[in-house]
């Protein structure tokens, strides 16, 4: 499903205009990069958990050349999907 799919599903499941949709859609994803980024976790129960996860300052290797390069330090977002979310994709 792509996020257009989503807006469309949201606006015909809703009964709203597209454009309200899309702008719910658009402030739901707005508020989980805001608390992401202020390092919160954001919990959506039956659904999964977002966390900001952080990588320290490594040395790497180009596998092209072998050439050793320094990793920089990171964050990026996870994604644990709750209880309900893993039961309903494994039902037979």
């Amino acid at each position: 499903m792509t996020k257009a799919e989503l807006i469309e599903s949201v606006a015909s499941k809703v009964d709203l205009p597209r454009a309200t949709a899309e702008k719910v859609v658009n402030v739901v994803f707005d508020d989980i990069v805001a608390a992401l980024r202020q390092g919160e976790k954001v919990n959506i129960s039956g659904f999964g958990t977002f966390a900001v996860a952080t990588r320290k300052a490594r040395t790497g290797r180009n596998p092209k050349t072998g050439e050793t390069i320094e990793i920089a330090a990171s964050r990026s977002a996870k994604f644990k999907a709750g209880k309900q979310l893993r039961d309903s994709l494994n039902v037979s």
